[in-house]
């Protein structure tokens, strides 16, 4: 039994930017209900259900589906959304996966996705995980321990070309050279299998004038942690799967926590909020027309306000748009 299993996982996890990311949903929800529609969203991050449970609270006719690639986050929001019964609908996925669980939950389109990127309270806070590197514990940093290469077997195995250019592309890590020697180095002489002990090599590696100015762990335990678990390149597969879910009218929300997820979104979602007419052509045609428009004036922060109150707000930024014209 782990440490959640016994607690109620509304105490666990406090949802960033909530009512933000209601009221930009809500139009789309309502505009479905008013046409005599079933409302459908997909919290393609269900992490403990936090968004979800308030969305279906204030969406009575809602049917939300809830994808998780996290067995032990599905089971505790089973317990949070279960007073909602059929209108709740939990799948074990990864979120790319996501035009093919709308499908088999029934549906054809949907009026609303959610994503709250990157790692999440319940794996932060369970130290046997191993993502944080303030608690020793073994490095798994696996979302869904059911299968994959663990932190520990990435570091044991790749290269040292192969670490460095992790560490450089998914952590934005300027000592990725220095860190990818090191590891190399120190598992030589023995694995690399507890957080502890990553932590103990990269300090040891980090000049003493760049350990005053930040941890020498957080971007090398990122760049494993996105490693592990293909998180770009998932979404950069996402991204486009679930704007083509969504129906005219439909919305997207994206919360994203780092820089190069963040980007990823950006990108689709501007490419696809502009015309495509060639230039100087003298009237836009139909199939030229943009099938987006943006909801937000570039990415959106939290406020001071809820900065104080939740620390995991701090590095969100907020993108979202609404589908203006159907491709299909």
């Amino acid at each position: 039994m782990t440490q959640h299993e016994s607690r109620d996982p509304s105490a666990l996890h406090t949802p960033v930017l909530l009512e933000r990311s209601l009221e930009l949903l809500a139009p789309a929800i309502e505009r479905r209900a008013a046409e005599g529609g079933a409302p459908v969203v997909v919290d393609a991050t269900l992490g403990m259900g936090g968004h979800s449970a308030a969305l279906l609270d204030a969406h009575p006719a809602l049917t939300l589906i809830g994808l998780d690639r996290d067995t032990e986050a599905l089971e505790l929001a089973g317990r949070r959304l279960a007073r909602f019964g059929e209108r709740a609908v939990r799948v074990h996925a990864v979120y790319d996966e996501i035009a093919e669980a709308v499908r088999s939950a029934g549906f054809d389109r949907v009026d609303g996705v959610l994503f709250d990127l990157g790692v999440s309270s319940l794996q932060l806070d369970e130290a046997e995980r191993g993502f944080a590197y303030a608690q020793d514990a073994p490095l798994d940093m696996r979302m869904d321990q059911s299968r994959g290469e663990t932190a520990a077997e990435v570091l044991a195995t790749a290269p040292e070309g192969r670490l460095r250019a992790i560490f450089e592309r998914y952590g934005e890590e300027p000592l990725a050279a220095r860190y990818a020697r090191a590891i190399v180095a120190a598992r030589s002489e023995a694995p690399i299998e507890r957080s502890g002990r990553l932590v103990e090599v990269l300090q040891q590696a980090t000049p003493a004038a760049v350990r005053d100015q930040r941890h020498p762990a957080k971007r090398v335990f990122q760049a494993l942690r996105v490693e592990v678990n293909g998180e770009l390149s998932v979404l950069e597969r996402a991204v486009p799967a679930a704007l083509g879910t969504l129906r005219v009218g439909g919305r997207a929300v994206f919360m994203a926590y780092q820089s190069l997820e963040d980007r990823l979104v950006k990108r689709d979602l501007v490419r696809r909020s502009r015309s495509t007419a060639p230039p100087g052509l003298p009237v836009e045609l139909p199939e030229h027309r943009p099938e987006f428009r943006l909801l937000t004036r570039g990415a959106e922060l939290a406020d001071d306000v809820e900065r104080d109150r939740n620390p995991r707000a701090i590095p969100v930024r907020l993108r979202a748009a609404e589908r203006v014209r159907d491709v299909r």
